[in-house]
């Protein structure tokens, strides 16, 4: 069997195992199994590096477990790293290009060339063998594109504000986070206070529908009036369980912020329950100038223009001939060869003639982009001195809210005190201490609801601003310090604003 039947039958084998092979590819589910176990390796890396809670959990803790632990902003954290890493690439594309290659060539006959007289055009009698049947091929050249070059420093350039654009997308994920722990952690306190309080409310409310029910059952009273007395508690029955339902998933949703465990019993510490005033002071004109500059928003619609412009001077540049050149050396085995070493150069330029005829399209193609590139900025500046006064007058909404709603809560406190020693002295019916119980227990769980509103109003006014916390790197510091550093902070104080600018923290490609 020669050589040439055993290549023809070995190139028939692979290509039918080639072709059985692509057609043996078909759908395949993940079995439950799989399911589970990644399931459960996807909970132990969630919580990978988190300190368990011991004790008690103040808001200044909660906000920096949230900023270390929070899960989805781990992931706004990775895709600036990877930014990073892409920046870093597209850097490498400036570079020449060093190729080495390596090959085996094979034939199943000679290659034998004749010889024609130039002038009689007969064929010479003579045949010359000029290549070996089998030999190898070896080589190492450099290439440098300088068309490449110069589109692959633009590509950089993109890509680098790409980088800031992932650093305002971490930036405004962080603001709602804030807002979105304050909120949570408001709700949670709120539950913590009355959960015993409309639970025993509800039992008496209870205890006072049976003793309702068992008069009508005995005719102690009026059948009218016993139902009317029944109806009543019945409804305070229902505004309590609805207080009750609102408060039940309180401690879930602010364990989910903080990645905590969800069957946790999270203890509270009572917050501090102010409002910061000094806010509307500032002159809403220095806001409007904060905003303009630091809102990530804003920022990365900057971004995104000059990411835009940028475009357009790749697309001048591919424009331009394509010049390249090439140095190497080369090895080949074949022993007809008298120099089976050697070093080659060359330049050649190149241009694509179509590039005139397509050049006109593709600069206005890059010009829209241009002009939409700015319409959005245009649209987003405006948008964003809307949120502005938007958000200055919710705040400003938010304090009268509380304001009153403490208001209302005093006063229903101080009327359950003096039916408190009514009921002491029995110159009131269980229907009358349940529903002002009730009404007390209501009264504080608005004014629980109306201080989350304003503390969450002026942490959208921050994010609307674009203010950043006045702390360090979140990776760098212990859960401990990024607390302290909170705490001194105020959680962020928002009267700063006019003195702020977006702070946006270095980072290394490395970190994550």
């Amino acid at each position: 069997m020669t050589v040439g039947v055993i290549a023809r039958m070995f190139g028939v084998a692979t290509a039918v195992f080639l072709v059985s092979a692509c057609a043996a590819i078909q759908p395949s589910g993940i079995d439950e199994q799989s399911l589970l176990d990644q399931a459960r390796a996807d909970r132990v890396s969630a919580r990978e590096g988190v300190e368990p809670i011991e004790g008690k959990l103040s808001l200044d803790e909660a906000m920096a477990r949230a900023l270390k632990y929070n899960l989805d902003r781990r992931v706004k954290m990775m895709e600036e790293a990877l930014a990073f890493k892409e920046l870093d690439v597209s850097k490498a594309d400036m570079l020449p290009r060093l190729v080495a290659q390596a090959g085996y060539d094979w034939r199943n006959n000679d290659k034998i060339s004749q010889s024609r007289n130039s002038q009689t055009g007969a064929l010479s009698t003579s045949r010359f063998i000029s290549q070996e049947r089998e030999h190898e091929t070896a080589s190492l050249a450099l290439s440098w594109n300088i068309l490449d070059l110069g589109v692959g420093y633009y590509s950089a350039k993109q890509q680098a504000d790409r980088v800031l654009i992932a650093s305002e997308r971490r930036r405004k994920a962080m603001h709602l986070l804030m807002q979105d722990v304050r909120t949570a952690y408001w709700r949670a306190y709120s539950a913590q206070r009355l959960r015993a309080r409309v639970r025993a409310t509800t039992r008496e409310a209870e205890a006072a529908l049976t003793d309702a029910r068992r008069a009508e059952q005995e005719k102690l009273r009026n059948p009218l009036d016993s139902l009317r007395y029944q109806r009543q508690v019945l409804e305070n029955l229902r505004l309590l369980e609805s207080i009750d339902q609102e408060l039940s998933t309180a401690q879930i949703e602010l364990a989910s912020l903080i990645n905590a465990p969800l069957n946790q019993k999270l203890v509270l510490i009572a917050p501090r329950a102010t409002t910061n005033r000094k806010v509307l002071r500032i002159p809403v004109e220095v806001m409007e100038e904060t905003a303009l500059v630091a809102n990530a928003d804003l920022r990365q619609e900057h971004y995104n223009a000059r990411i835009a412009r940028v475009e357009t001077r790749k697309v001048l540049l591919k424009l331009f001939p394509n010049l390249i050149f090439k140095y190497g050396g080369n090895h080949d085995t074949d022993v007809y060869l008298l120099n089976n070493n050697w070093l080659d150069a060359s330049a050649q330029l190149s241009y694509n003639l179509f590039n005139l005829l397509t050049a006109p399209t593709r600069m206005k193609l890059a010009k829209a982009g241009v002009s939409l590139a700015d319409q959005r900025r245009v649209a987003m500046q405006m948008a964003v001195m809307a949120q502005v006064h938007l958000a200055r007058q919710n705040y400003a909404n938010a304090l009268r809210q509380f304001a009153r709603a403490d208001a209302i809560w005093e006063t229903d406190r101080r009327i359950a005190e003096h039916m408190k020693n009514r009921e002491a002295v029995e110159a009131q019916s269980k229907l009358d201490s349940v529903a002002n119980q009730t009404t007390a227990i209501l009264s504080l769980l608005r004014r629980y609801q109306a201080l989350a509103l304003a503390q969450a109003a002026e942490a959208k006014l921050q994010a609307t601003l674009g203010v950043d916390p006045p702390i360090g790197s979140v990776d760098e510091l212990s859960l401990a310090e990024l607390s302290r550093e909170i705490a001194a902070s105020g959680g962020v104080r928002t009267e700063a604003a006019s003195a702020s600018r977006a702070r946006i923290p270095e980072r290394k490609a490395a970190k994550l």
